[in-house]
């Protein structure tokens, strides 16, 4: 079994073009793909992901996909935070409502 072999968005795109111009030029598909060695599938899958974009476009969606995980993980934290601050606050006024009230002493009645 051949090394799989990860590429760039960069490399996907370019190999999409040279595919198509090869297409145009009368090659099959299967022709295509054994000569990039990759799979009809990959072809496919590579197409609807990355079909009509442009190397700069891959890069940006990059870009893009980086920042949208990171705020993800910022809300996600943010959650926690304020649950942990309700279950806080929860805690605190039912321990009041529980505590005894103070006793009241001699002192205080005069």
């Amino acid at each position: 079994m051949a090394k799989r072999r990860r590429r760039t968005p960069e490399q996907i795109i370019t190999k999409l073009a040279e595919g198509q111009k090869l297409l145009a030029s009368g090659l099959t598909l299967e022709e295509v793909c054994r000569e990039f060695g990759i799979a009809e599938s990959t072809w496919a899958r590579w197409l609807s992901q990355y079909g009509g974009m442009k190397a700069d476009d891959a890069k940006r969606l990059k870009e893009l996909e980086s920042e949208n995980a990171r705020l993800k993980k910022i809300v996600a934290d943010q959650a926690l935070d304020i649950d942990m601050l309700k279950h806080l606050a929860n805690e605190k006024w039912s321990d009041r409502a529980q505590a005894p009230e103070p006793s009241t002493s001699s002192r205080d009645r005069a």
